[in-house]
């Protein structure tokens, strides 16, 4: 018997054991890590992964800035079959009316994808337009385009919010038609908060203003408290908010916020990280050499090194 028909007869007696030796191998390891996964599921702890949802601030957390602790209980889903999630609970307990400003031109090119994503996680989602647009649909508004007449036109979006709106939600989120906003991200962040007090969020920038104002490019979103205060008392007033109409919307806003005792909150998380930013994503998770004197670092109300400028 020659070599070669040595090694043919090895090779046609091993691969049977071989493939049945896979076999075995793969039917060994489904079952011991379906056991495995059986017996971490029963000791895997039924605590909320949010710990924060247990409590609200009071008015003078608010005014102070002041932290939350850490809780120990929060939502708890103790029934394994429910069917209910953290972010289902909190769309009930934390209702957000979105409204989107936008324009004819941008109903196609920007709105409608805002109405296709993140617009529908709000509770109420409106877009205010000077124009009608049956598609998405629009609340159109008496007044015209351009950046000269933002303010009017955030002035007369938030009155119809407040007609039409007022007890449908508990806090009002002004947004841009090319913002994008995490909904439920947003609902964890006011949890403790009660809509009845008077504080608005945003990305705080701190000229102009003493307490600070929102970045308009982020949002920013008012209590119900601080819409029934822009509205009912300080719209109509001359002395509290600017009458007519100005470029920079979100600045007058800011100053109107403050004449009407309305808390400028602290939108950043529970160890200083932020939560509503003014640029792009690239901006703020790419790093790269900042240029210092870029007028954003100047305008921070809370110093960050997360941007990037070249």
């Amino acid at each position: 018997m020659t070599s070669a028909s040595l090694l043919s007869r090895s090779l046609l007696t091993e691969a049977p054991r071989s493939k049945n030796r896979s076999v075995f191998t793969l039917i060994a390891g489904l079952v011991v890590g379906y056991c495995l996964a059986q017996i971490f599921s029963s000791i895997a702890p039924h605590e909320s992964l949010y710990p924060y949802l247990s409590r609200r601030f009071s008015d003078s957390q608010v005014a102070t800035g002041g932290q939350l602790a850490p809780e120990q209980s929060g939502l708890k889903h103790d029934h394994r079959n429910d069917n209910v999630s953290v972010a289902e609970q909190l769309k009930k307990e934390v209702r957000i009316l979105c409204w989107v400003m936008t324009n004819p031109t941008n109903h196609k090119k920007k709105a409608r994808h805002v109405k296709r994503t993140w617009g529908k996680r709000c509770n109420i989602l409106l877009f205010m337009s000077s124009g009608a647009d049956e598609e998405l649909p629009t609340v159109k508004l008496d007044v015209g385009e351009g950046r000269e007449n933002l303010w009017a036109k955030v002035k007369e979006a938030f009155k119809y919010v407040y007609h039409h709106h007022y007890n449908d939600a508990d806090f009002f989120y002004k947004a841009d038609d090319d913002t994008y906003a995490v909904i439920e991200n947003m609902r964890y962040m006011l949890y403790p908060y009660n809509p009845e007090t008077p504080v608005h969020f945003g990305f705080k920038f701190k000229p102009f203003v003493k307490q600070g104002y929102m970045s308009g490019g982020a949002g920013y979103i008012l209590s119900r408290e601080a819409l029934r205060r822009f509205v009912v008392e300080g719209i109509p007033n001359p002395k509290m908010c600017l009458p007519g109409t100005v470029v920079n919307e979100d600045i007058e806003i800011g100053r109107c916020m403050e004449n009407l005792n309305v808390t400028a909150g602290d939108s950043r998380d529970e160890i200083g990280r932020g939560r509503m930013f003014p640029f792009i994503p690239e901006h703020h998770l790419i790093p790269a050499k900042a240029d210092k004197n870029f007028w954003y670092w100047n305008y921070l109300y809370y110093k960050t090194d997360d941007v990037s400028f070249a």
